[in-house]
Formats: C-alpha cells, structure tokens, sequence
C-alpha cells in the first residue's frame, strides 16, 4: 500500500455586491467575521483566502473546504456581500484596484506598478508533502508536463475586464506577467534551486523567497511542493480531483526516481511553454498538446489517459473511485470557463455569469 501522504488546498475568492453583482474591496469586512486561523487578506481587498487543514484524506479535506466556504459565505451576506470561487470575477468594481494595507503589499504594488493593480484574479493552490528538497526538485520537473492539463481542468476566468478574453483562463496569461511566474527549472537539484532564488533576490527583482512564483514550487516555509498554476474552481469537487491528481503525480514520480525510471512526459520547455498557452486558450474544449509526443490532442481524451496511467497509484492510495468519478463528472460537464459563456449567452448579461458562480460556489 503507498503511503498516504498528507496535502492541503489554498483557495482565493472574490467579494462581491450582491445587488449590483460587481466587485468590493470589502475583504477586511468578511474576515472580521472569521477567525485569522483559516482565513487571511490578498494583495488586492477584493479578495480573500481560505486555507485548510492538512489531511491525507480526500472525504476530510472535501468536507474542511465545504466548511471554510460556508464560513465566508455566512460571514459576508449579513453585509450585502456574496464570495465567488473563479480565475476572474465577471463584473469588476466601480472603485477600481484597491490594494490591501499591508508593507508586503505596498512593496508588491510600488515594485510591480500595473501588474500588480490588475492582479483581481483568484488561484486554487495545492500542497503536497514531500520532505526531501532534492527528491522535491527532480520530482517537480518530472510533474511538470503534466500540468497544463490540470490547468485546463480548472480554467474559469473567461472574462476580463468585463469583455470575453476569448480564453478559457485570462488568469493563467495575466499570471504569466510576473517576472518569478512559468516553468520551473532546469535545476540538478535543491542547492541549484535554492542558489537559484537567491540570485533573483539579490538581484532586487523580488524581496524574497515567498515571491517566486514559479506554476510549481518547493514552499519557502513548510515541506511541501506547491501546486500554482490552477484557476480557483467555483465547485468544490473539481478543486478535489485537482489536489487527488497532482497528489498521485507526486507519489507516482517520487517512486520512478527512486526505482531508476524514466518520467512519462519529457517535451522541451519551449513545446511546454506552447502547452500551458494552449490550455489557457482552450481549457477542456480544445486540444491540448501531449506531453509523451508533443503532438496536439482534444483535451478529454489527454485527461482520459493520464488518469488511467495513475490508476495504479490512485488505487493504492484508495482513491481511483472518487477521483475517477469526479473526472468523469467534470468532463461531462466541460469547463467553468464554457459554462460561464452559456450563462452569458442565454440573455447577455454579465450579472447572470456572477449569478452562476456565487450559486456553484456555495453549493456542495
């Protein structure tokens, strides 16, 4: 039986105004409802994060991210206010880019000038343990490949600046502006990696560790490899077959390294680079590009065949029927991203799109 290694989820929502469907800058409003532990501010007060427990079971994280929801939910509509799980929230704010108070985030904002201003865009992050800072650096580059269809899996932020981006994730492409963001490596191992960041440090680029913002990373603070590269998912069971697929990844690659395999996906950076654009673009309704020939292939059927590939490793850890079972389901179903637009279309009104997502978050 592989051991069960223990993960947790971070995820970022947008405040928004209930009646006019647009977004607040009144984050510091719902966290003075909560407790510090579990909740905490984002650079921009139009957004707020929860983080769960860490857990090695996929019923119990489900059910701490169901919780956490409910609390920010309960929180912020005694105000007028509604929380919305999406890569970008549909309807923006009369008030524009407000940033939150706070000398990180000041220095974030007078560094990064416009980037920083338009960062109004919500991420789902998952940790993995893994303790050995080597093993973590090969074991992340082996990952890697794969993560584009992850990307794909979760991509919901069609909408920018209140137009169709024409993307499936505007997020992922505005993400891509941050000088730290993208692939991650080469690097031989944790003191290349490590020597690395520090170079970007010294360089004056970022103030710290904490600011590397590669799609996946070793944490700066606990032993865990970070998963970055996903939109946040309005429904809760996708972000579940996110963290069970990246999980199963980590497992599965760690145990190659160790056994002398070779990893499944190997395609050059540039070719990657190309595959983490065409999952923005797309998402789950369109083609993405394989990692085992570079050669493009409709979005299901790569996701279809990655999760037959870990079956071994999901049946190890007891998790294949859940993680099967929510893939089906989120293939059946297609993107948020296109589920988004079919709201739209139906009468042409962006607050319908909102209406979608405040309902799909909250449920569960």
């Amino acid at each position: 039986m592989t051991h069960k290694v223990a993960l947790g989820v971070e995820e970022e929502f947008h405040v928004v105004d209930l009646v006019s469907r647009r977004l607040t800058p009144q984050a510091h409003v719902v966290l003075d409802g909560l407790p510090k532990a579990g909740f905490s501010a984002e650079l921009q007060r139009a957004v707020v994060e929860s983080n769960s427990e860490p857990t090695t079971d996929l019923a119990t994280l489900r059910a701490d991210l169901v919780d956490l929801r409910r609390r920010l939910i309960a929180s912020a509509e005694p105000h007028g206010l509604g929380i919305a799980s999406a890569g970008t929230s549909p309807l923006h704010g009369p008030s524009g880019f407000v940033i939150t108070a706070d000398d990180r985030y000041q220095y974030l904002h007078d560094t990064y000038q416009f980037i920083a201003r338009e960062q109004l865009i919500c991420g789902a992050q998952v940790h993995v343990d893994i303790d050995d800072r080597d093993l973590a650096v090969m074991v992340a580059q082996r990952v890697e490949p794969w993560l584009p269809a992850l990307l794909a899996l979760s991509a919901s932020s069609p909408y920018w600046f209140e137009a169709d981006s024409g993307y499936a994730s505007s997020r992922a492409v505005a993400w891509q502006r941050w000088p730290t963001a993208g692939m991650v490596g080469p690097f031989a191992g944790a003191a290349e990696y490590d020597q690395a960041v520090a170079d970007l440090v010294t360089s004056g680029v970022i103030d710290d560790a904490g600011m590397v913002y590669f799609d996946i990373r070793l944490s700066a603070h606990v032993p865990t490899m970070e998963l970055r590269i996903c939109d946040a998912c309005p429904l809760v069971d996708d972000v579940i077959l996110l963290a069970g697929l990246f999980r199963a990844l980590v497992i599965r690659e760690t145990a190659a390294i160790q056994a002398g395999s070779p990893p499944r996906g190997d395609i050059r950076p540039t070719l990657l680079r190309a595959g983490h654009w065409r999952a923005a673009r797309s998402g789950l309704e369109g083609d993405l590009i394989s990692p085992v020939d570079g050669k493009p292939v409709p979005a299901p059927g790569l996701i279809e065949w990655l999760l037959e590939d870990l079956r071994p490793t999901l049946e190890q850890l007891d998790d294949w029927p859940t993680i099967a079972g929510l893939a089906a389901d989120a293939l059946a179903r297609g993107s948020s991203a296109a589920r988004q637009r079919a709201a739209f279309n139906k009468r042409g009104q962006l607050s319908d799109v909102v209406d979608l997502l405040l309902k799909e978050t909250a449920g569960g």
